[in-house]
């Protein structure tokens, strides 16, 4: 008889990974359900969704009779995520907390107390994603302390790096979400959902009788934190927390046509602004930090924001080192996207000497907005993801300079030349 492999699954007490531990015991591992705590807080309607999820991951676990265990992560998630969050909204940029949640929390402190106090061989989650490992694979990866990260790898170190691929469910795939996840992470993770759709899971959940995470609605907000209203649930933290952070004063909302004042910080590009008096609708278009002042443009689809250029901080590449054409051309072509099942765009991607690359898209598009993460992929493949610090000029400003250089033009035509 082979020896039964243990597999610890992350139970967030939704369908997801209720199905993923189902499919794990149907397949013979001994399984472990582990919550996560992340977030001591009520919702909007004063009830504690955190214990209410664990308790319906709790009754999964019985279902299928596997241990259950519960941890807490709260001071490491504010540390770690959560304060990350505040400080990119005090420089003006508008953060990703779900992949930063994914790479410090779930891929990081979690897998690290599956392998190291559980005994486990592996790790699973219900994320809509696959590997280029098969499970069996997956047990045969050696577990090594990590090395110090070089710039330059030795040439003749022979690497087979597991490879992280969209999910069979296209719509639902997270791989978007999971961009910033180590090697060494990936390597020991299984995922039991990778070949099934969305539609199939809540069958399959039925059919177990999990009733009560079906009846569930589908978490939409922040990672661990829930849906509210973000705004308001961001003004709140940020004003028990303002006698260490700097944050800028709230401005004006000042036209970026003419510079006229129409009237702050969790405001994001290509977001509405509630201007009242208006006829029209106007929406964020660029903001200034040091001012607090926030540019608007009247109409959706104003110039000002689109743009086709942007440049991320060092690029975490999800097999580590960049792919071999990248460094060898510096050069590429794949395809992007910064919102999670926003269309996938054609670009070009240029590598940087620092590690961080430029990317040139085939058209411009509405709202890039810094801090968030711009995720590139190549065929079905996650290639990783790098933070967006640095945008390139908008259509509007390009627009201004051909208008400059035409109006220059026409009036040196207009200009008598002089008499010889």
């Amino acid at each position: 008889m082979g020896v039964v492999r243990h597999v610890v699954c992350a139970m967030s007490g939704g369908v997801d990974s209720s199905v993923a531990a189902l499919l794990l015991r149907k397949r013979g591992y001994h399984v472990t359900g582990v919550f996560m705590k992340n977030w001591d807080s009520l919702d909007e309607m004063g009830v504690c969704s955190s214990e209410r999820d664990c308790e319906d991951a709790y009754k999964v676990c019985q279902n299928l009779d596997i241990p259950f265990h519960k941890v807490s992560y709260v001071k490491e998630y504010w540390h770690e995520v959560f304060t990350n969050l505040l400080n990119e909204y005090e420089q003006g940029r508008t953060p990703n907390p779900d992949i930063l949640c994914n790479k410090y929390i779930k891929f990081n402190h979690f897998y690290k107390y599956a392998i190291n106090s559980l005994g486990a061989d592996a790790i699973a989650t219900g994320h809509y994603a696959r590997t280029s490992q098969e499970d069996d694979d997956v047990f045969q990866q050696r577990l090594v302390a990590p090395t110090p990260k070089h710039v330059f790898r030795d040439r003749f170190e022979i690497r087979n790096p597991v490879r992280l691929y969209q999910g069979a469910d296209r719509f639902k795939d997270q791989t978007f979400f999971l961009s910033q996840i180590s090697q060494d992470a990936l390597r020991h993770t299984v995922f039991p959902l990778s070949g099934l759709t969305k539609d199939y899971v809540k069958k399959m959940a039925a059919e177990a009788g999990f009733h009560h995470v079906l009846r569930k609605k589908e978490s939409m907000g922040i990672c661990f934190i829930g849906e509210r209203n973000f705004e308001d649930f961001i003004l709140e933290v940020r004003n028990e927390n303002t006698h260490n952070m700097n944050y800028p004063k709230p401005g004006n909302f000042v036209s970026i046509d003419n510079g006229k004042i129409m009237g702050w910080f969790t405001l994001t590009l290509g977001q509405r602004a509630r201007i009242g008096g208006q006829l029209d609708a106007w929406f964020v278009v660029d903001k200034d930090i040091t001012t607090g002042e926030v540019f608007v443009g009247a109409t959706t689809n104003h110039p000002a924001l689109f743009r086709d250029t942007l440049r991320t901080d060092r690029f975490h590449w999800i097999t580590e080192d960049p792919p071999t054409e990248l460094i060898q051309t510096k050069m590429m072509e794949c395809h992007f996207r910064f919102i999670h099942q926003m269309p996938l765009i054609p670009c070009t991607v240029t590598l940087n000497m620092d590690g961080s690359v430029w990317i040139m898209l085939s058209r411009p598009i509405r709202a890039l907005t810094p801090g968030q993460f711009a995720v590139l992929y190549k065929g079905d493949e996650c290639l990783g993801s790098g933070k967006i610090v640095r945008l390139g000029p908008t259509e509007h400003t390009l627009q201004q300079g051909r208008d400059l250089v035409k109006g220059a033009s026409v009036a040196n035509e207009k200009t008598p030349k002089p008499v010889s």
